[in-house]
């Protein structure tokens, strides 16, 4: 159930902070939410004031184009007649061509329009009223109602007479609307694409719907308010109550309009005195605690008990590779890893000790055996040899028998 208030409460027009009265919660007020619906309705009917359009019907077949058929290693689109010019065998007709029909031309004789049972309208009708007197639904389609005494706002049958524009904004913003006709009026901005200029240049939000019961001037006070428009209760349209298929829209009543509601619609029982054959739609759950109702007495107690959920094996980890496992098998596996980590440690550190004790005691410098080894294999400097008296009266002669002397000890070295 949309909401289960009995009364509704009446303000006067041109003094909201007084009520006149209250009126009964019409039943059409109450009924189920189904958003579906309305979305599927207004689709269809909002495809109903479009107007029939096509292109040229010739459009991209005038020329005498002609297919080259198979043989020349080219495509067999029909292609253009002539020579001595480039359109001269260009591609021609197709929808891939310059200059070719457009893909599915439209035609006049399309289906534009499309019919839409009356009791799907009416019940879109129904649950659209419905979520006009919430206020989340109210909210979240974003109007500004902040400042709403109540919704559905119901005032008094003065309204009506209004015929003045300044009296009808003044009206409006004494009633707590004035933040929801500035939201409309600062929204107003140059639509984007090829609309612009369609004779549809700019896009605005909607603001509040007045509902009626008699016109005494009021349609025209409020005509050429920003956002606000005006409908008769007689007449209610889903195009109005669900801007783009999204329910929820602000309205305000006058008082008799309001009544006329029970009168139109009915009850349950009763069905639609106003509608033939009509009946409101029934909530498909008179109460929508589900929860509650699961888990009450009456159902627990004819219900098969609770089956065990089956039992589920965990997969087998080898703990030598796996660190939880081992912990799980045994506690004290991280402690024996730990101390086996510091015992290798220190058998190194006892190893490298030895080692460097035993080079100090066997190895002593320059008598290791490798050492000694390739010391045979290093060059001696040769001895150096006193000059004699000669040597300085005939020095060429002694330089020359120098190098022989050390070239013949280094052979003898080597052998």
């Amino acid at each position: 159930m949309a909401t289960a208030r009995p009364v509704v409460s009446v303000y006067q027009f041109d003094d909201p902070s007084k009520k006149e009265g209250s009126v009964t919660m019409p039943n059409v007020l109450v009924s189920p939410l189904r958003p579906d619906l309305v979305r599927f309705v207004h689709t269809n009917i909002a495809k109903n004031k479009r107007m029939a359009h096509s292109v040229y019907i010739e459009a991209g077949h005038e020329t005498a184009a002609q297919s080259w058929h198979t043989g020349r290693a080219v495509a067999r689109i029909p292609r253009a007649p002539g020579g001595g010019t480039h359109r001269a065998g260009q591609g021609a007709f197709g929808n891939m061509c310059r200059g070719g029909h457009m893909f599915n031309p439209t035609r006049t004789w399309r289906r534009w329009h499309r019919r839409v049972n009356s009791t799907m309208r009416r019940h879109a009708v129904a649950s659209a009223l419905a979520a006009s007197s919430l206020v989340p639904l109210v909210m979240a389609r974003g109007h500004r109602i902040g400042k709403i005494s109540e919704v559905p706002l119901v005032v008094s049958d003065g309204l009506e007479s209004t015929t003045k524009t300044k009296k009808a904004v003044e009206i409006l913003a004494k009633l707590g609307c004035g933040d929801e006709l500035s939201k409309v009026k600062d929204s107003k901005t140059v639509r984007a694409g090829k609309g612009k200029m369609r004779n549809r240049r700019y896009k605005m939000r909607r603001g509040p719907l007045v509902v009626f019961n008699e016109d005494n001037g009021l349609v025209r006070a409020m005509r050429n308010i920003p956002g606000v428009e005006t409908c008769s209760v007689d007449r209610l349209n889903l195009l109005s109550l669900a801007p783009g298929g999204n329910f929820g829209r602000f309205i305000v009543w006058t008082q008799s309009a309001f009544k006329k509601l029970n009168e139109m619609y009915g009850s349950l029982k009763s069905g639609a005195p106003m509608k033939k054959g009509y009946t409101l739609p029934r909530a498909q759950m008179e109460n929508a605690d589900l929860e509650r109702l699961i888990n009450s007495n009456e159902i627990q107690s004819v219900l098969k008990p609770k089956m065990e959920a089956p039992r589920k094996h965990d997969t087998r980890l080898n703990p030598f590779t796996h660190k939880e496992v081992m912990a799980k098998l045994n506690p004290y596996a991280a402690e024996k890893k730990a101390e086996d980590s510091a015992d290798v440690k220190k058998r190194k550190a006892e190893r490298v000790k030895a080692g460097v004790e035993y080079n100090k005691k066997f190895k002593k410098g320059d008598s290791t055996f490798y050492k000694k080894l390739m010391k045979a294999f290093e060059a001696k400097a040769p001895a150096p040899i006193e000059k004699a008296d000669d040597e300085e009266e005939h020095p060429e002669f002694f330089e020359v028998g120098f190098t022989i002397c050390v070239l013949a000890t280094t052979l003898r070295e080597q052998t």
